[in-house]
């Protein structure tokens, strides 16, 4: 008689911290890989532990993107080469998601070339939570299971029993997504209207919705360098906001983003920990909620193959 698979999950380098989580949410131990470093800059993971006949499930946030991305690739290259059965890769932030067209001539589309590195690697299945650009998921021709943080966020908010709430979208691009959530909570949509000098860099910034007397909850994928969020929670206080929170999947949070946080009037930055945040930063202002917990449930469903759709609350 056939063996039904066993299931196994791996990590890579930068992803240990949430690996170890999902792993432990779900009831099994990390199994065991290690990377050998070349002086060159080179590496190479391997598996220290059979996957012979297993599904594998290989967890890494690609942030910065090169280096894991790659790591990446080569973990579900190394799965398959060792004859696992099945190699998911379970991607909390997926990198180079903001390429997702062309936005002008003669440049890549970063996020379409990431997709055909991992299908050429042989990866059987994406997981991965809110994507930059929903369509992302088109680019792909195997199943991608596509989570969306307001599981975690909309109880948070609730907690909080804030009266006047006010969704607020931090540019057009956000509209859709603080648009549902405004609808769930019964709450006014606020849409901020950016332009833009150069990338990560703010130009003019305007508040289309009332905004006085309002505690603004700013809804994003990602924060980055923190100039649109903090900027658009000065302009709001000014505008006579109550107070100004924001959520966001990604706290992605390079250059002055620590810095600019500290000095804004931001009230409280939510953020899950797809990305952990840098060691010996200014964290007073950030609130962490894990995503293990979820990840870990929908592993165990896609795994006994149930439906998934009551995870998608909004």
């Amino acid at each position: 008689m056939r063996k039904s698979h066993c299931i196994k999950f791996f990590s890579g380098r930068n992803s240990h911290y949430l690996a170890s989580e999902i792993a432990r949410h779900f009831g099994i131990p990390l199994g065991k890989s290690s990377v050998t470093d070349f002086s060159d800059g080179e590496f190479q993971p391997s598996f220290d532990e059979s996957v012979r006949g297993a599904t594998v499930f290989i967890i890494q946030s690609t942030f910065p993107p090169t280096d894991n991305f790659f790591e990446l690739l080569l973990m579900i290259d190394a799965a398959r080469r060792a004859s696992a059965y099945k190699v998911v890769a379970v991607m909390p932030y997926f990198g180079w998601a903001r390429q997702d067209r062309k936005d002008k001539p003669r440049v890549s589309i970063g996020a379409k070339l990431s997709a055909n590195l991992l299908i050429a690697a042989g990866v059987d299945r994406v997981m991965t939570m809110d994507l930059h650009a929903d369509q992302i998921q088109g680019f792909f021709d195997i199943p991608v299971d596509h989570l969306y943080a307001s599981s975690i966020f909309v109880p948070y908010i609730k907690s909080l029993q804030l009266d006047n709430i006010a969704v607020a979208a931090p540019d057009m691009g956000g509209a859709k997504r603080s648009n549902a959530y405004a609808r769930f909570l019964g709450a006014p949509l606020i849409i901020c209207h950016k332009t833009r000098e150069k990338a990560n860099q703010v130009g003019q910034l305007t508040a289309i919705g009332e905004v006085e007397g309002k505690n603004v909850i700013i809804l994003d994928d990602m924060v980055d360098t923190a100039g649109t969020v903090t900027a658009a929670t000065n302009m709001m206080m000014d505008k006579g906001a109550l107070s100004v929170r924001v959520f966001a999947t990604h706290p992605v949070l390079s250059g002055p983003a620590y810095e600019r946080l500290a000095e804004s009037a931001l009230k409280e930055l939510v953020v899950t920990d797809t990305i952990p945040l840098k060691p010996n930063k200014n964290t007073e202002k950030i609130k962490v909620l894990s995503v293990a917990e979820l990840f870990a449930d929908v592993i165990n469903k896609v795994y006994n193959f149930e439906s998934i759709s009551e995870k998608f609350i909004i």
